[in-house]
């Protein structure tokens, strides 16, 4: 009986909370203005999202579950649209095949979308030979040590404006970093550390540096805002993010994903 009223309790307690606030009309039009929501999908960040093996099968993760539930609000279709880079996703918005999009924050890239507050951090990290004489992050930054990235990732750009002396060397994608640093016998991976562990399992010989050369922070992202569009739908999906964070959405998908990354913390990322 007592089991039967706590539920009973719970479940008035449910249908009582109130449903999340129909958006503005202005914001439905700038981040679906066709009608549908566009979703960029960055499957080479496993973090954020996996295709799986067989052909033809749906992409999982924490930002497909994020765009379903934005595309729920906002009440209309979703179409997911992949990619195997970060890069590739940025460079697909600059010609607006994409509404959404979920892309590390970067000043290189605050000029070109609009992006809301992080909802994941994660650590980029560096990858060595076993024996190779490196034992810090500190350590890498040296004439004749080449590090090799994937081409306009987050951990690229960063380098890119931090290291002073090594050379950097770029892939098409995350997934080649590793295979391209043995290949052409580099001195050092860089990469999202969770990338970088689960190649140290499939490749012997190597090791991670402890510790992480940077912390990078996704965040979801919408078309440029303009003196015409684009400021309703940038706000909500500010607004968005963190409720999701605030409501547990976040770290619940992150669980259901088997995913170990940290939720951020609310307001914008501090630089």
């Amino acid at each position: 009986m007592r089991f039967a009223l706590v539920c009973f309790c719970a479940f008035l307690l449910a249908a009582c909370s109130p449903l999340p606030q129909k958006p503005p009309a202005a914001a439905v039009s700038d981040l679906a203005p066709s009608g549908t929501l566009r979703a960029a999908i960055n499957v080479g960040n496993a973090v954020l999202a996996a295709r799986p093996k067989e052909a033809g099968g749906a992409p999982t993760g924490v930002s497909v579950d994020l765009a379903h539930e934005l595309a729920r609000r906002l009440g209309v279709p979703l179409h997911l649209i992949i990619f195997d880079a970060a890069g590739r996703v940025v460079e697909a918005g600059k010609a607006g095949d994409w509404d959404i999009a979920f892309v590390a924050l970067d000043p290189a890239r605050a000029t070109e979308i609009a992006q809301s507050p992080p909802y994941v951090q994660i650590e980029g990290a560096y990858l060595v030979r076993s024996d190779s004489p490196l034992k810090s992050n500190e350590e890498v930054d040296r004439k004749g040590h080449r590090v090799v990235v994937a081409r306009n990732s987050a951990y690229d750009l960063y380098l890119t404006r931090n290291l002073k002396q090594a050379e950097i060397v770029r892939t098409p994608t995350s997934a080649t970093v590793v295979d391209t640093f043995m290949k052409e016998s580099l001195e050092v991976a860089a990469g999202v550390k969770q990338q970088l562990e689960n190649d140290a399992r499939r490749v012997p010989g190597v090791r991670l540096l402890p510790g992480r050369f940077m912390v990078i922070n996704q965040a979801m992202a919408s078309q440029r805002v303009t003196e015409t569009r684009g400021a309703a739908g940038a706000r909500y999906v500010r607004e968005f993010i963190e409720e999701m964070k605030a409501s547990g959405f976040v770290a619940k998908a992150l669980e259901r994903h088997n995913q170990t990354a940290a939720v951020a913390p609310a307001g914008d990322a501090k630089q």
